[in-house]
């Protein structure tokens, strides 16, 4: 028998417990549980080391709500820049890091644009936490058979979501594609939080002439502030500088 490993993650003990009691008592289920987003990671890293990677994780929409330093879901564009902070975060870092494992959202409501970000950032299902035992591992063997599932009444929002995202970077990338080469380099760095004089030091640049490529990058962006720009460069794809090597050489063709 083909065994599914599962890996409950809602900082909610006795949720939690009472979700991989249930679960293990199935004969193809093996299930453990993670208090919060690090501990899942650190299960995740284990578990594969071991050569037994999981196959599934369920984790809890509002992972870490409530708790202090921990924001609500950031925009998907966002996610996982400065730290696995909940449930949506979670999501993404996962994908990127074992992009084999499948992930269902568990949520106390249906939010269309939350389980739109949750889809983007790599979900494969959205379950409400009351559903029947059965359903949920409907859509535990359906998501390893590369469906996504999602309850009927949120298709319509979560579609919407979806189109007005898309149309949204799509724009995004349109003002992107009009910067030169180096001021796109300047908006990497920005998008890596760097300030004009570490800017200036990695490009071999002026501060002035930084300066001056950010005025630019800001205008045809048709944004006013830094933060601004680093939004929508995020929309479009953007990512930030490797700031473990070099961006460009002294004297290089971008200068």
């Amino acid at each position: 028998m083909v065994r599914i490993r599962v890996l409950v993650v809602d900082d909610h003990r006795i949720f939690a417990e009472s979700l991989a009691a249930a679960l293990a008592a199935e004969p193809d289920v093996d299930v453990s549980a993670a208090g919060s987003g690090p501990a899942a990671l650190r299960s995740l890293e284990r578990a594969a080391a071991e050569g037994r990677r999981y196959d599934v994780l369920l984790v809890d929409a509002d992972l870490g709500a409530g708790v202090p330093g921990i924001r609500p879901a950031p925009p998907v564009q966002e996610v996982g820049e400065d730290g696995l902070v909940d449930g949506i975060s979670l999501v993404a870092g996962v994908r990127s890091a074992q992009p084999g494992v499948r992930i269902v959202v568990l949520a106390e409501k249906d939010e269309p644009r939350r389980a739109a970000l949750a889809l983007q950032a790599g979900a494969s299902g959205w379950v409400a936490k009351d559903c029947s035992l059965s359903r949920l591992l409907t859509v535990i063997r359906g998501v390893l058979r590369e469906e996504t599932h999602l309850p009927p009444a949120l298709l319509t929002g979560v579609l919407r979501e979806l189109t007005a995202a898309r149309k949204h970077r799509t724009e995004s990338e349109r003002l992107v594609e009009s910067l030169t080469p180096r001021e796109r380099e300047v908006l990497r760095c920005m998008v890596a939080g760097l300030g004009r004089k570490a800017v200036a030091e990695r490009l071999f640049l002026s501060p002035h002439t930084v300066r001056t490529h950010m005025q630019n990058v800001l205008g045809k962006l048709g944004v006013h502030s830094t933060l601004a720009a680093v939004a929508l460069a995020r929309r479009a794809g953007v990512g930030p500088v490797d700031l473990a090597g070099d961006v460009v050489e002294r004297g290089g063709q971008l200068a």
